[in-house]
């Protein structure tokens, strides 16, 4: 299994507009945030996991150039307001709908920005199309598993997801957008290889887990890796790594990984 890292970063994305802070300003590549999402190949197979409105740049500068599915993880602006460039996977697709899970409330929000992708077929060529679908607790594909957990996120539950690919048996976690990892969880993240956690900053925030928190999470799920996303320009990316635990390290955009 691979996984890519489009983006590491928050709504505002780093550096900020008018910010002159040290992180903004950093010469360090890995300093330079765009919105969360992640592209996983499981046994050939493309899952794009949310599409934020650097979606395009993403994908142009990661060279994805294939989505078999798509998985919102909710429906916030950084990880929905992108998903209009999906078109260009619809097209290589043959014009066919690209299937779409969420929660109720994602789906809601899809309908909501694009009601032109729900006609069954592109309103003309180039345009995006969507098959929209609830996430299932278990996704049972070929080429392996996807199950799913709400995760709490002020005054909405997000997809913490669960990868399992099939031929190789190894499991990958992917928990961004939260404030806490409820038990069922934890225990369905027992296991894995790599797991990937919402840590926004040091400091509390009513709807994201701090470092702090994120650490103790990591420490009950007991993965030999643990990576942390959707940072803020409050940490750079070398200071943090120092201050980590052995075997938790900040996630970055263009990160690669084989679990």
């Amino acid at each position: 299994m691979e996984v890519v890292f489009l983006g590491t970063g928050t709504s505002q994305g780093v550096p900020m507009i008018a910010c002159d802070c040290a992180v903004c300003t950093s010469p360090d590549p890995r300093d330079k945030r765009t919105r969360c999402s992640i592209h996983v190949v499981m046994d050939g197979l493309h899952v794009q996991v949310d599409a934020g409105q650097d979606f395009r740049i993403q994908c142009l500068r990661e060279n994805i150039r294939w989505a078999d599915c798509f998985i919102l993880t909710h429906g916030h602006a950084d990880h929905v307001l992108g998903m209009d460039d999906l078109r260009r996977f619809c097209d290589l697709l043959g014009g066919n709908a690209l299937t779409v899970y969420s929660t109720e409330e994602g789906i809601a929000r899809v309908r909501e920005i694009y009601p032109y992708t729900l006609n069954g077929r592109p309103m003309a060529h180039g345009y995006a199309v969507f098959d929209l679908r609830k996430m299932p607790a278990r996704l049972e594909l070929e080429q392996g598993s996807i199950e799913s957990v709400p995760l709490p996120h002020g005054a909405i539950q997000t997809l913490g997801l669960v990868f399992t690919e099939r031929s190789s048996g190894r499991k990958f976690v992917y928990y961004t957008d939260c404030k806490s990892v409820p038990r069922e969880a934890v225990e369905l993240a027992r296991g894995a290889d790599v797991v990937v956690l919402d840590g926004l900053r040091p400091e509390p925030h009513a709807s994201h887990m701090t470092i702090g928190e994120a650490v103790e999470v990591s420490q009950k799920i007991g993965a030999p890796r643990t990576l942390l996303t959707h940072l803020t320009h409050l940490t750079g990316h070398e200071e943090l790594s120092r201050g980590l635990p052995a075997g938790v390290e900040p996630a970055h955009d263009g990160l690669r990984i084989r679990v």
